[in-house]
Parts: C-alpha cells; structure tokens; sequence
C-alpha cells in the first residue's frame, strides 16, 4: 500500500508517522508514506499556498493551483483509489472505513488548514471526504495521522498477532469488554474467574456479553444503527 499526504505543515507529521505500529509496518515494507509539502508545488516566489476568500469570510483558504499541481503529478504516476481530504463537515470515518480503506493499493489525503481550501478543489479532485468527530482543528494533520494508523494496522502483518484487531472495538459494531492480565489478584481487586478457568467456550460467550453489556452502558447509539 502506498499513502501519499499533501499538508502544509510537514513538520506536523514526523513523529506520528515514525514510531509504533506505523513504523514496524514501514520497515517491513507493508506501506510506503510519503509526505508532501504544499509549498513546493506552488509558483509563487514567496511559496505562498494561502490567500483571502472572495466575499466577507474570514480567515485565509488554501489555494486551488498549487493542490492540484501535486495531485495531478501524483495521478499521473499511478491510479489511486481514493482522494481523501480532511474536512469537520465530512463523512464520520469510523472502523468501517479504515476496514475498506486498507484494502486499497493508493490513496491521498489532503491536510485542511486555514479556513480550509477553495471549494473547486473539494468539487472537482477530491472522492471522500472525512471528520473524526464534530470539533475544528487548526489543520488535518492529527486527522490524516490518525487515518493512517487505523489503516495501517489492519495490513497484515503490520500487528504482531494479526487476530488482536479482529476482537478490536467498532468491528464487529460493539465495543471491546474490559481486559486483565497479571496478577490476577492485586489489592483485592480480583480477574473474573471465568477468564482463569480455561474453558473457551465459557470465556468467549463471556466475552461477548460483556462486549454487549459495555456497548449498551456507553454507546446505545452502536446497537440502534444495526
């Protein structure tokens, strides 16, 4: 998989996308991320990408040329499955999503920032648009990591027990029941003893009355939208 991201501020990106799971899937070879900086594709001397918008808005808004200057030099090197911008007035990108995202070979995705970018390229370059939940950020650039992570960790081989994101919450539309591990008795407070009885089958029907239990308590909202 290859995931191409345009920002204006780079700098925003390199740590999120060199640690951890991210980093492990790289290594192997699983996904290639390359990041773009918008200002190299900009023709103006002083690298400028932002301008004022027509009208009586406020605030500064990404300019249309120099976006489509290096998605146009992206797609020509390659077909990409998705062109994905960064909006809070987006599509709500849930677990759903990066299931069907990882299965793509390219994707891009564009970094709001400002006051976001010229309608035009929203109307005519992009093919989804996503928000991670109802709330403005400065820019798309902790979005557009996020994405990435909850994509790459569903490339094979990028976890290292590859069955953990299957049992992860929002896959299966409930959310995870609670997990223990050593000591199974610290301070009193004690491991259900169905998780040390060995029985599988006992534990996973526990499991998953949990799982309900816990999506009912928190998240009614899950069980309705099934």
């Amino acid at each position: 998989m290859r995931i191409d991201i345009i920002t204006a501020v780079p700098e925003l990106l390199s740590s999120p996308l060199s640690h951890s799971i991210i980093k492990r899937a790289t290594d192997k070879g699983l996904v290639d991320i390359h990041v773009h900086n918008l200002r190299d594709w900009t023709l103006d001397k002083h690298r400028k990408i932002d301008d004022y918008a027509f009208g009586f808005s406020a605030g500064m808004v990404l300019q249309v040329e120099p976006i489509d200057r290096v998605i146009s030099h992206l797609k020509s090197e390659r077909e990409y499955d998705e062109i994905i911008f960064t909006a809070p007035d987006g599509e709500r990108f849930t677990q759903k999503e990066a299931n069907r995202l990882s299965m793509a070979e390219n994707i891009i995705i564009l970094c709001g920032h400002y006051k976001g970018v010229d309608q035009r390229v929203r109307d005519h370059l992009i093919t989804k648009e996503y928000s991670i939940g109802d709330f403005v950020l400065t820019g798309g650039e902790m979005p557009a990591a996020m994405m990435t992570d909850a994509i790459v960790r569903l490339l094979p081989g990028a976890l290292g027990d590859e069955t953990s994101a299957l049992s992860d919450s929002f896959q299966d539309g409930l959310l995870e029941a609670g997990v223990y591990t050593r000591p199974a008795d610290y301070k009193g407070w004690k491991v259900p003893d169905i998780l040390l009885s060995g029985h599988q089958a006992k534990v996973e029907e526990w499991l998953y009355e949990e799982s309900l239990r816990h999506t009912k308590e928190r998240r009614p909202d899950l069980l309705e939208s099934e």
